[in-house]
C-alpha cells in the first residue's frame, strides 16, 4: 500500500510536470527528506547550504504564480527562513491585494532519534500563532492529499508541519467517538501515534476512551459529533509534540473551556531543550506518560 512518502512524491511529481518548482536543501540526499522527492531533474532546485535564503526565493516564486513548495529538511530551520513567510507571505494579500501562495514543508525531528537541540524541534504553534497562515499536520497518506487538495485551491500559504515518524505509515487514523465514553484525548502530529497506544492499553482495563485526530491546527475546526463527545466528557486531555507553553494544545485548551464548557487539560513536551543525551530527551510524550497524565486529572 501507498505509505506518506509516496503519496508526497507521487503529489510533488505531477505538481512540477504541471511546471512548478520544489526547493530546498539535500533534496537529492534521500535520509534527509525520506524519499518523499522524484527521481527527476525538471523543477527542482538544490539550494546553496546558507539555510536562510530558501524561504525569500520561494516567496519571490510564489508571488509570481508558481505555487513553489519549499522544503526544510528540519523545522528549526524555520527561525533562519520566518521573515519572508511571516512578514511577507502570510500579509501581502492584506496589506497589498495580492496572494502568495507558498506551500511550506517543515519537517519534524525527536530527540531520541540522534537529532540534537537545534535540530529535534517542532514549530507548528508558532506559526499558528501568525494571522495569514493555514497550519496542518498531516500523518497518514489520505490526510496529506486532503492538506494538498485544499492548498491547490486556496491562494494562502501553507505551513505543512511534517513528522518523520509519519513517512512510512501506510493506514488512515479514524475518531472514535461515542458519546458514552467519559474520556476524550485530542492528538496532533506524532503524538497520534503515541495516544493510539495509550487508547488500545486502556481499553484492555475496559476503559473506553474517545479519540479525535487534529490534522488542520489553523483553522481549528470541530464537527458537531466531535463537539457532542467533548461536551459530555469528564476527562479530556489534548497531547502535543511542542511545548506546552503558550502552544498550541494551551490555546486549543482554552477555546474548549470558554466555548463549550468542556474543562481540558493538556500534554507536551516538557520546559527545556531536546539533546542527544538520554537525560535530555525531550520529545513526544509516550504512551505511559498520556496514560498517567489521564489519572492526574
Amino acid at each position: 500500500m501507498e505509505n506518506v512518502a509516496d503519496t508526497i512524491r507521487a503529489l510533488t511529481k505531477k505538481h512540477l510536470d504541471n511546471g512548478s518548482l520544489i526547493m530546498g536543501q539535500c533534496l537529492s540526499a534521500v535520509g534527509w527528506v525520506q524519499n518523499t522527492i522524484p527521481k527527476q531533474k525538471k523543477g527542482i532546485i538544490e539550494l546553496s547550504m546558507t539555510d536562510t535564503a530558501g524561504a525569500g526565493i520561494a516567496v519571490g516564486a510564489a508571488i509570481g504564480g508558481v505555487r513553489p513548495i519549499l522544503v526544510l529538511r528540519f523545522q528549526s530551520f524555520l527561525w533562519l527562513n520566518s521573515s519572508p513567510i511571516v512578514m511577507h507571505a502570510a500579509k501581502c494579500k492584506e496589506i497589498f491585494g495580492y496572494s502568495c501562495p507558498v506551500y511550506v514543508r517543515a519537517i519534524a525531528s525527536e530527540s531520541d532519534s540522534g537529532q540534537g537541540p537545534l535540530h529535534a524541534n517542532t514549530y507548528h504553534s508558532i506559526f499558528a500563532h501568525m494571522p495569514g497562515i493555514i497550519v496542518a499536520c498531516p500523518m497518514t497518506p489520505g490526510e496529506y492529499k486532503l492538506v494538498w487538495k485544499k492548498y491547490l485551491s486556496s491562494d494562502d500559504p501553507f505551513l505543512v508541519s511534517e513528522h518523520r515518524s509519519s513517512y512510512k505509515i501506510n493506514y488512515e487514523m479514524k475518531d472514535i467517538l461515542d458519546e458514552n465514553n467519559q474520556i476524550t484525548i485530542i492528538a496532533i502530529s506524532s503524538a497520534r501515534l503515541e495516544a493510539v497506544k495509550a487508547i488500545s492499553k486502556l481499553k484492555q482495563k475496559n476503559i473506553n476512551v474517545n479519540f479525535i485526530n487534529l490534522v488542520w491546527i489553523k483553522p481549528f475546526i470541530l464537527s458537531k459529533s466531535q463537539i457532542k463527545c467533548l461536551e459530555k466528557s469528564k476527562k479530556i486531555l489534548i497531547v502535543d509534540n511542542s511545548y506546552e507553553f503558550c502552544g498550541v494544545a494551551s490555546t486549543i485548551a482554552q477555546i474548549l473551556n470558554s466555548n463549550y464548557k468542556c474543562h481540558t487539560n493538556i500534554l507536551g513536551l516538557k520546559e527545556f531543550s531536546p539533546g542527544v543525551a538520554k537525560k535530555y530527551e525531550n520529545g513526544t510524550p509516550k504512551c505511559d506518560e498520556i496514560i498517567k497524565k489521564l489519572k492526574t486529572i
